[in-house]
């Protein structure tokens, strides 16, 4: 047959027939490893072999630096929808494009889906990169996070866009080895247990923040596309005791026409049906989650950043828009049940997060999914989609509602902080803080606070940082949030760090420091995140004061961590709370102290307790509860009784 391998390199053809069927049936989850430009050594030749999956071109060919952009015909992989050509004396770095020949007879230049690297745009070149030997030195992080529960650790995740964090006095942004030399030592400073990365794929429009993707394998250029530096980062994380995540988007892609979209000519990677197709809300395609090629293209690319650069998990973007058939505005297509629910979206996802853990079961799944939907982090095994985490939109939807309204005012929406109780052990919840809450006209988290002056809008912001690490469930903050940056995140400039020379901004970051080392250090504060034994609710109907408390547990003893907020800026005197145990208590934690920018004197304050019940807690004590404050008490002198009501 015309254009086919040549039978003379039957060892060749075998093993692309074999990595052809495995792609075709959606079993092949290292696609990367065949897919794209591959060093290969050929008739005793040294170059590249070129392979790509376009099952409606009447032909294909590949130009590039090499030959001087003179397209060479790639050969058909019998009838697999495969394309392949080697090619000698093509050199690592060189450049170069699929062109692809429809059945019409146009013909466009194309970008490889499988790239390790890309021009930096507007130039749109695949570049040659292969994957670099590294000396990995974190055997010791891998078994520790191989041995650990993830569900009963401290995960504090700070979130970061790449350019934007610090940018040199030139206005160049920092590259992964910037990162190595300041990062690390800033988030080991703040108490961080993670680092979460938003996407480093290969994306051109810079304001899309890398959630419009056009290499779903390749390291964007403008972060420096050599994998080296970024696999150092990693493991010089993983040496401090740092994990890192990733953002990554499966379920919809660039519109770009030298990208994926119509990638054969015909819609190949997106669905057939243009009202699946199109994702109206973004400006993107959705990926056809159903199709067996797309399956193996989307979990190989999961598989290789996590395995490739060791990251720790992936939190999954925008996981409502693959669950829900109408989900994007503009008309949609019921399933042939006749409802709304993305039959391949939701059997995608369980059979990425199945694939993902008979690999690891210690790596983080993350869904970053907005409405109700039941079962984000059960097992696949009884209906659940199969994560192990999933962002609390609603808690975070509520409370900065909450905390944006004047204090006054909150007494008549005091539901918005005691309705999120109804649900916070439905799923093993993040509470996320995201870049997604500082843009487009929200305000920064400090500019969200009411601001009758300087000291009450920071105030605000200290007890919402409060209940945000207090309250059940793992935490993520975006960067910025954590000096009190008052304008919202600009991707094109560095974080505001010269507010940290006004007042209260350094105080504010040593609150979150201190905050941060509390989490992490109190195990009833993380312990018991995802149980009810964990939790004990003191007082959650005070509307008048607009006060709330209760009552964190760890797994031994006595280990409890008593947390009450006073959310207007009038102290509450001889304010009870119950408490479990008899004896004293002390205060271990004041977001009102001095040092953080308040009005309390550093000094320790020991409760004694009384016999008298309070809340369903057999024992209460009377403190004083400052204007806008959260506090922790812990046991000081007590006779343990019992561990969990």
């Amino acid at each position: 047959m015309k254009n086919e391998l040549n039978v003379t390199g039957q060892k060749t053809e075998q093993r692309l027939l074999d990595e052809m069927y495995y792609f075709n049936i959606g079993n092949h989850f290292e696609a990367f490893k065949f897919m794209g430009a591959k060093p290969s050594v050929e008739s005793e030749q040294d170059g590249y072999r070129f392979t790509v999956w376009a099952p409606n071109a009447k032909q294909v060919y590949v130009e590039g630096s090499f030959n001087d952009w003179q397209e060479i015909a790639l050969e058909k992989i019998t009838e697999t929808g495969g394309w392949s050509i080697f090619i000698a004396d093509v050199k690592e770095w060189d450049l170069y494009k699929f062109v692809i020949e429809d059945q019409h007879g146009t013909k466009k230049e194309k970008q490889d889906p499988f790239a390790f690297a890309g021009e930096v745009a507007p130039k749109n070149a695949s570049v040659i990169q292969n994957i670099p030997s590294f000396e990995w030195s974190d055997k010791k992080w891998i078994d520790k996070r191989k041995q650990s529960n993830a569900i009963a650790s401290p995960i504090n995740i700070y979130e970061l866009h790449m350019s934007s964090w610090r940018k040199h006095e030139d206005g160049t942004a920092y590259s992964f080895a910037d990162l190595e030399q300041e990062l690390i030592p800033y988030v080991l400073k703040m108490g961080y247990t993670h680092i979460e990365f938003m996407p480093l794929m290969d994306h051109p429009l810079e304001a899309s923040w890398g959630y419009q993707i056009s290499g779903y394998f390749s390291i964007a250029g403008r972060f420096g596309h050599d994998f080296g530096p970024l696999m150092s980062f990693v493991n010089a994380c993983h040496e401090a005791g740092i994990g890192v995540l990733i953002d990554w988007v499966p379920g919809h892609f660039i519109v770009n026409d030298d990208a994926l979209a119509n990638f054969d000519g015909t819609p190949t990677f997106e669905f057939q049906d243009p009202n699946r197709a199109v994702n109206n809300r973004w400006g993107t395609k959705n990926f056809d989650l159903g199709r067996k090629q797309v399956q193996s293209f989307l979990i190989s690319s999961a598989i290789f950043w996590l395995e490739t650069f060791h990251f720790d998990g992936i939190r999954v973007d925008a996981v409502s828009n693959m669950l829900y058939l109408d989900y994007d505005i503009g008309p949609w297509t019921p399933n042939k049940y006749g409802n709304n629910v993305n039959l391949e979206g939701v059997e995608f996802l369980r059979r990425l997060n199945n694939e993902i853990f008979l690999r690891d079961p210690s790596y983080l799944m993350i869904a970053e999914e907005s409405t109700a939907w039941d079962g984000v982090t059960k097992p696949a095994s009884i209906g659940g989609l199969g994560f192990n985490f999933k962002w609390n939109m609603g808690w975070m939807n509520d409370t900065l509602k909450f905390f944006g309204i004047d204090p006054i005012g909150r007494k008549n929406n005091y539901k918005l902080v005691n309705f999120t109780f109804m649900y916070m052990h439905d799923e093993n919840f993040i509470l996320p803080f995201s870049h997604d809450e500082v843009v487009h006209g929200k305000n920064s988290l400090l500019g969200k606070m009411p601001n009758p002056n300087r000291y009450e809008q920071f105030a605000n912001l200290r007890v919402l940082e409060g209940y945000h690490l207090l309250y059940p469930g793992k935490k993520l903050s975006f960067m910025g949030n954590e000096i009190g940056q008052f304008l919202e995140w600009r991707f094109y400039e560095q974080l505001e760090w010269d507010s940290l020379n006004r007042p209260y901004n350094t105080e504010f970051q040593h609150y979150i420091a201190s905050l941060n080392k509390l989490y992490k250090e109190k195990s009833a504060l993380h312990e018991l995140d995802t149980d009810k034994k964990g939790i004990d609710i003191v007082e959650a109907d005070d509307e008048i004061e607009t006060t709330l408390s209760f009552i964190r547990k760890g797994k031994k003893a006595g280990d409890v961590a008593v947390c009450a907020f006073n959310f207007t800026p009038v102290e509450r005197k001889k304010y009870r709370i119950g408490v479990p145990f008899s004896g004293s208590y002390k205060v271990i934690f004041n977001s009102e102290m001095k040092e953080f920018g308040g009005n309390w004197e550093s000094q320790t304050l020991v409760f004694e307790t009384v016999d008298v019940p309070h809340k369903y807690q057999p024992y209460s004590i009377e403190i004083t509860l400052p204007s806008l404050a959260a506090i922790v008490l812990e046991p000081d002198k007590v006779k343990i009784t019992k561990q969990h009501k």
